[in-house]
């Protein structure tokens, strides 16, 4: 079928266009016709665009702890107060031993205000040789870059 051929080679094509090219050619057929034998043949195009992934990079297994800090995570939460005044929480939490190493309640913090929390559990426990994060914008500053 002429249609058929047509849609191999111009995979882009609607009916649309397999109409006029089949005018082209000489075929006297009606764009309702053709319409029809291109729906049978199952050459319908995808009304959407599909989303494009983003490249799939495998994830890499996370070393597990092994000692008491060793490894802390690190995480911002939020809640709301009864008043209607929001509250962040930052959490420093021991990986090896589930033990919450900082909880800091605040309404808001600044990235020196981190710095603080963090220097001072330098000096209350061992420097972890990893603090873990997630990718949120928590995390990023201008003010202090590395």
């Amino acid at each position: 079928m002429r249609i058929r051929e047509i849609t191999e080679v111009r995979t882009t094509w609607g009916s649309r266009r397999v109409h006029v090219l089949l005018l082209r050619e000489g075929w006297r057929v009606n764009h309702k016709r053709v319409r029809r034998l291109y729906r049978l043949e199952g050459l319908n195009l995808r009304t959407k665009r599909p989303r494009r992934r983003k490249s799939t990079v495998p994830r890499q297994l996370r070393a597990k702890a092994s000692h008491r800090d060793e490894r802390w995570s690190m995480d911002f939460m939020s809640d709301q107060l009864q008043d209607g005044r929001r509250i962040r929480v930052l959490t420093v939490v021991d990986q090896y031993t589930r033990e919450a190493v900082a909880t800091e309640v605040r309404g808001s913090f600044k990235s020196i205000d981190v710095i603080k929390v963090l220097d001072r559990l330098s000096r209350s426990h061992r420097r972890p040789s990893v603090i873990q994060v997630d990718n949120g914008s928590e995390f990023t500053s201008s003010e202090f870059d590395a």
